[in-house]
């Protein structure tokens, strides 16, 4: 409290809003905010030393998927847990092999908020929810993989309950069902199918059953093929190519029969049942009766959908498979296009160029092609201060200086060669970006970029200035890179982690250590 009051006087602020306000923005400091963006930045401009170098300190292989989460390694499908923290990646726990009916679906790792007073100890630990093959719903400690919580989804309504995801990120919960599809013989018989999918809303920390609905033919049409919800807001997709959005809240509030809580007693047709528990499940609460009001809907090849930018924009793909690879981005206002507003690459290439939103929240875009990635950035019109345009803010170029592709070339003995076609954009041959991503915490943009020569490709992941785009450290990847493989790269403070699914299943783990030392390491 004295100190409250000595930087209330300090810095003229009488109000204790106004105080809070500053902290959080780190006015001070002695602010553990400030104390952490200053280490942050320490950090990267000791990672970006030309002395500092990233060295490979564990490989693993194994035949189920490798799963990665803020600083763990999960495998034999979350029953082995490995930390990359340490010096060199240690076990943390192993579980006993477990049945298939165990089998997790998915999951999603579950941190503590901050200044929030929770109801079990355990709860300010990081936890991972994850959903078993029987619609189980566990949350297991992120330490010993003991379970913390276990809740039952599937009642009478739904049997297959399969994905995971976050509404709000680390406070609301969705488990969506798989697709109810009917067996041929009910189909041949005539039995019609008006339930696609089975939503369960959840708050967590502590885990609080908001409801469960449905997602019905007679209320949203016969075209739906997908559904997702994020942000508040119920994301509906149909088959040719419509995305409509919906006020997810507002869908909740309006048709909620009924609210129950986990452990609850409750009759459910004729049968009284504990919500949560085996063999009940969870009551679907929540009633659709009418279509709810529309927010928004655009149509958009392959249901390509973004919402981003500031102010409100959104990117599509003109519905005509034509049109595959050019991005229209429009106003959400008055849905006009922006000045500048079509991007086209116009690649040649085995795979598509991807454009979306930056996750540093910046507003900008980012539009990634096989040698070439823009970061883009929206500005108003000079002299219209009501329409906007899209600027180029900095380009990354892929390294293609050794690159010749000349149609006509002459041999020694001055004989003509006229190729008959051009390489394409992404040919492996040629030095092609295949990831980007961002490091929120170093606010630095990361890139890996791969060139392969016969039967072995080689990869470098660079780091780049966020604000910029310039080159800060670029780190070779020792192992070779497939071009043809499943790869995942993740880029966490002063870890790189590979994670490679080969064909037949085969998974493998590449894990490298930022390493401070002058003398010259050849490893």
């Amino acid at each position: 409290a004295g100190g409250g009051r000595a930087a209330l006087r300090a810095c003229g602020v009488h109000n204790v809003c106004r105080l809070l306000s500053r902290r959080a923005h780190g006015f001070y400091a002695r602010d553990a905010g400030v104390a952490h963006r200053k280490n942050l930045g320490l950090l990267r401009r000791i990672m970006c030393q030309e002395s500092t170098k990233f060295k490979n300190v564990w490989t693993t292989h194994s035949a189920s998927p490798i799963a990665y989460e803020r600083g763990r390694i999960y495998m034999d499908n979350y029953q082995c847990c490995i930390t990359s923290i340490a010096q060199q990646p240690r076990l943390i726990y192993q579980k006993s092999k477990c049945a298939k009916s165990e089998k997790i679906e998915d999951a999603l790792l579950l941190e503590c908020p901050l200044g929030e007073l929770l109801p079990s100890p355990s709860d300010y630990k990081a936890s991972l929810i994850v959903l078993t093959v029987q619609n189980w719903l566990l949350r297991l400690s992120a330490d010993s993989g003991e379970v913390l919580e276990k809740v039952y989804l599937a009642g009478s309504c739904c049997k297959f309950f399969r994905y995971l995801s976050w509404d709000t990120p680390q406070e609301v919960m969705i488990v969506k069902s798989a697709q109810n599809k009917l067996p041929a013989a009910a189909r041949q018989a005539g039995i019609q199918q008006t339930v696609l999918f089975y939503l369960a809303v959840f708050q967590v920390l502590p885990l609080t059953f908001i409801g469960m609905l449905e997602i019905n033919k007679k209320i949203f049409g016969n075209s739906v093929t997908d559904v997702a919800v994020s942000n508040g807001i119920l994301i509906v997709m149909y088959s040719m190519g419509l995305v409509r959005l919906y006020n997810f809240k507002a869908i909740l509030e309006q048709f909620m029969e009924q609210s129950y809580d986990l452990g609850q007693e409750f009759n459910w047709n004729g049968q009284v049942g504990v919500v949560g528990k085996y063999p009940f499940g969870l009551p679907c609460n929540i009633k659709i009766t009418d279509t709810p009001p529309l927010l928004f809907e655009a149509s958009s090849l392959e249901n390509a959908f973004q919402i981003g930018g500031y102010p409100w924009h959104y990117i599509i793909t003109p519905n005509k498979k034509k049109h595959k690879g050019v991005f229209h981005i429009c106003s959400l206002k008055d849905n006009a296009l922006a000045k500048n507003g079509v991007q086209d690459m116009k690649c040649c290439s085995l795979e598509p160029d991807w454009i979306y939103f930056h996750p540093d929240m910046s507003g900008r875009i980012i539009h990634v092609g096989p040698n070439l990635i823009k970061v883009l950035k929206l500005k108003e019109v000079k002299n219209h201060a009501d329409q906007m345009e899209i600027a180029e803010d900095f380009t990354i170029v892929a390294n293609r200086e050794n690159c010749v592709n000349n149609s006509v070339t002459v041999t020694a003995s001055g004989r003509v060669v006229k190729k008959r076609f051009a390489l394409l954009d992404d040919d492996p041959e040629q030095e092609t970006f295949k990831i980007v991503d961002y490091e929120d915490e170093l606010d630095l943009l990361s890139t890996v970029a791969v060139t392969q020569i016969g039967a072995d490709g080689r990869a470098h992941l660079d780091f780049h200035c966020n604000e910029h785009g310039i080159l800060l450290k670029s780190i070779p990847l020792k192992e070779s890179w497939d071009v043809t493989y499943s790869h995942e790269v993740y880029f966490d403070k002063d870890l790189v982690l590979h994670i490679e699914q080969k064909p037949n299943r085969r998974f493998s783990c590449y894990v490298y250590q930022m390493v401070c030392d002058t003398a010259r390491d050849d490893d």
